[in-house]
């Protein structure tokens, strides 16, 4: 069967869903669709209306025949989505504006529900970083936009004597951060010079455009700095406002020596005011989420973990106030990723890894069982809840394919909705594996198994995290690719992974190189003896934590004719110190485990050609991985005139995944042809693309 994934410039330029919002009644489904750009060099968002109805069902809403409707067209793109309370919907873009040609940073934007152009809301200097709340009974926004900390803390004057500052930067052409405090930098980006703030902007009625339509809103001035001074608090802020618009419930950072803790907080918008609800010291409150008549929280606590294990991420609710705080879902042993209230507040909506899916779970506030509201092959997450009416909407995926709208019926029922990114045919099918090991414990996975009888050459994908399942479709890493050309993929889940309970997860704390790397060789034994499977022709890859186990592998077995290590921890104690997150990854390990599990003290046993990855940006695990890895293996393995079975396939300019369009065609034709040289016994062929 032909399909895009047998050709890379087919498979980069199919369209693909990221981002969902619904309007209040729930009639009205926003999506963000990116699809390749002309020079096929980047990714444009465009911003999609779909009706809430399923498809094939009557009654659908906006274009009549339950098609998808393109809102949005610019060469920059657009993002960001969220409905105001009257249905007018805002993104933030950094499109041109006839009002501030010059400025070219992204701005919030609204497109009226009664028709029209859109519009900027904002013409800030530094721009927007994107809307954090609106409320539900007023006209009130809050959004993040990053402002330099010599602007000031006069609400009056800070956005323009942010303007002059960062003129006067530009001008003379200083690129320079002076820092305070640790962290310096995040996953692909430099922290500073400036920093994070929460802004509101009050929308008022604009002009009516249509005999009896409501008015859509406009922003009659600047929005309102409300966290003067924030520092580095607010770098991952998330929260929600009260539906009247007046107090905004935000999860918060407080400063630590190397890093900070995740707080509670609520900031009072008309006086300024930030009131401490939960802040505890060795514990993180995230995740916060507000009922929708702005009586209760809820939010994630999770005690922070040490070399000894890690602790259970516990729900909580309470009053707006921090009152009657209690924990819920006490006898659920999975990790939250996504909470939202249900219509009517008396229960949570909450999306976790399971068995290598992701569920919608239910939790009653009442102390109530969880209740499991999906029961398939999918996981989901952007869960999305109607204000006045509680339809739910969500994105899905999985293995077999990519992100997708649905409806989430009471009773877990679940039906597609319409979308602008068809789901593409694919070259395999899904199949569950597993496998009982030494101590007893199950390790699961899936394998991808392609069209034809096979035996197929095998390729043992070990997947990131490491906290982390192989649970839903990545554009990045697809194993699909691989499938068209005749391999069968495992996707294992070993100690570590996320979705099998606590226990699961500590098999393998402060000991990498022992359950995870025991659990990928026997999962791997019995696909082998799969009849469809050719155990003689077998590789193994991974990136950043599957990159570190790819680099144990390779000096604890010689069973693999290849492996290919992608952004790869290689020596732990100097990646202890290098990277942007050091106070966990030093809190995980003590130095007994850092030393038994250091992959670079077996470079002398490698005996498998290994293919090294790694984009000079990437902060979260540093250039100097690579670079040590690629050195030691030279000095261990390259012949006298400095020849190796070995390749580095090195991106200066790309992050921790590798995102741009055509250095992922690059990055998949290296992997295909370093594979198809060892697994498949065909010539060497060099990308032309390198020369």
């Amino acid at each position: 069967m032909s399909t895009p994934f047998s050709d890379l410039d087919q498979y980069i330029a199919l369209p693909r869903v990221d981002g969902i919002a619904i309007d209040p009644d729930g009639t009205r489904v926003a999506l963000t669709v990116s699809t390749l750009d002309d020079d096929r060099t980047g990714y444009r968002r465009s911003i999609w209306q779909v009706p809430a109805t399923p498809t094939g069902d009557s009654g659908g809403t906006g274009d009549t025949a339950g098609r998808p409707v393109r809102l949005t067209r610019s060469a920059k793109g657009e993002g960001g989505i969220a409905f105001t309370r009257t249905g007018d919907l805002l993104f933030v873009s950094a499109r041109p504006d006839a009002g501030a040609a010059e400025l070219e940073t992204a701005q919030l934007w609204v497109l009226p529900s009664t028709g029209g152009e859109a519009r900027p809301l904002t013409r800030l200097a530094g721009g927007v970083g994107g809307v954090l709340a609106t409320a539900a009974a007023a006209d009130v926004v809050a959004l993040t936009a990053d402002l330099l900390p010599g602007a000031g803390t006069d609400a009056a004057t800070v956005l323009d004597a942010d303007a002059e500052l960062r003129k006067a930067r530009t001008d003379k052409k200083v690129r320079a951060i002076l820092h305070e405090t640790y962290p310096v930098r995040y996953w692909d980006h430099d922290l500073g010079p400036d920093q994070t703030h929460v802004l509101t902007l009050e929308l008022v009625p604009g002009p009516v455009t249509a005999a009896g339509s409501t008015p859509d809103a406009v922003a009659p001035e600047q929005p309102v700095d409300r966290t003067p001074a924030p520092g580095r608090s607010l770098d991952h802020v998330s929260g929600a406002l009260t539906p009247d618009g007046s107090v905004l419930l935000a999860a918060v950072g407080v400063r630590e020596a190397r890093g900070d803790r995740s707080t509670l907080v609520t900031i009072d918008l008309s006086s300024g005011d930030r009131t401490v609800l939960f802040d505890d010291v060795d514990v993180d409150h995230e995740l916060p989420a507000l009922s929708h008549d702005g009586r209760t929280i809820a939010w994630v606590r999770t005690v922070r973990s040490t070399p000894a294990g890690a602790n259970q991420q516990e729900v909580w609710v309470a009053g707006i106030d921090g009152s009657d705080a209690r924990r819920v879902a006490t006898d659920w042993d999975r990790w939250t990723s996504e909470l939202v209230f249900e219509h009517g507040d008396g229960a949570l909506l909450a999306v976790a890894d399971q068995d290598g899916r992701a569920p919608v779970f239910r939790i009653p506030l009442d102390g109530g069982a969880v209740e499991q509201l999906t029961h398939d092959e999918w996981a989901y997450s952007n869960l999305r809840v109607a204000e006045a009416t509680g339809v739910v909407v969500a994105l899905r995926a999985s293995w077999a394919a990519p992100m997708h709208p649905v409806r989430i019926a009471s009773d877990g029922t679940v039906a597609t909705l319409a979308t602008p990114a068809p789901l593409p045919d694919v070259p395999a099918h899904l199949e569950e594996v597993e496998t009982t090991v030494a101590d007893g414990a199950r390790v699961r996975g899936w394998l991808v198994v392609p069209d034809g009888d096979g035996p197929h050459p095998l390729l043992l994908w070990i997947h990131g995290g490491p906290l982390n399942s192989w649970n839903q479709w990545s554009w990045r890493w697809n194993p699909m690719l691989a499938a068209a050309r005749g391999y069968a993929v495992l996707l294992p889940d070993p100690a570590l992974s996320t979705g099998y309970g606590l226990d699961f997860v500590n098999r393998g704390w402060n000991a990498w190189g022992q359950a995870p790397y025991t659990d990928l060789m026997a999962i791997t034994d019995a696909v082998e003896a799969r009849p469809d499977v050719d155990e003689t022709r077998t590789a193994a890859m991974g990136g950043s934590f599957g990159g570190y186990m790819a680099n144990w592998v390779a000096g604890h077995t010689d069973r693999f004719r290849a492996i290919v290590t992608h952004a790869s921890l290689w020596a732990l104690d100097q990646f202890n110190g290098t990277t942007d997150s050091s106070q966990y990854w030093s809190s995980i390990f003590d130095a007994d485990g850092i030393a038994a599990n250091d992959p670079h003290r077996f470079v002398a046993d490698i005996s498998s050609p290994m293919l090294v990855i790694h984009g000079d940006k990437d902060y979260r695990v540093p250039i100097g991985e690579g670079l040590r890895l690629w050195s030691e293996l030279a000095e261990h393995h390259a012949a006298p005139d400095g020849s190796m079975p070995h390749r580095f396939l090195y991106f200066p300019d790309e992050n921790h995944w590798v995102l741009s369009p055509q250095h992922a065609t690059v990055w998949y034709e290296t992997v295909f042809a370093f594979l198809g040289q060892h697994v498949l016994d065909e010539d060497w062929q060099r990308p032309e693309l390198l020369g």
